[in-house]
């Protein structure tokens, strides 16, 4: 499972966002950290290796619902393709 664990001081909560046994406690140990979240900043600020969680859901891991919604509000960044050189005459 794919899911969210706290860190951080007392009322100043910061996640990890892991990949680990559905069965494990909450701050248990991970098999994988994928990114971050931090609340506490305006706007939130959310770092995912979208590389990273695909791999994992791809082996049958499941997203938590908090999850689902930060990854769908936060999309993977896609690649633009190269500009294209323009051919033209040459200055001399």
């Amino acid at each position: 499972m794919i899911r969210l664990a706290r860190v951080g001081a007392p009322k100043q909560p910061y996640y990890r966002i892991v990949v680990i046994e559905k069965d494990r406690a909450r701050n248990g140990r991970c098999i994988e950290v994928v990114g971050t979240y931090n609340p506490r900043t305006s706007p939130a600020t959310v770092d995912l290796k979208h590389e990273r969680i695909a791999y994992w859901r791809s082996k049958g891991a499941q997203l938590s619902l908090i999850l689902e919604k930060l990854v769908t509000k936060n999309p993977a960044p896609v690649a633009s393709e190269p500009a294209a050189e323009v051919s033209g005459p040459a200055a001399a």
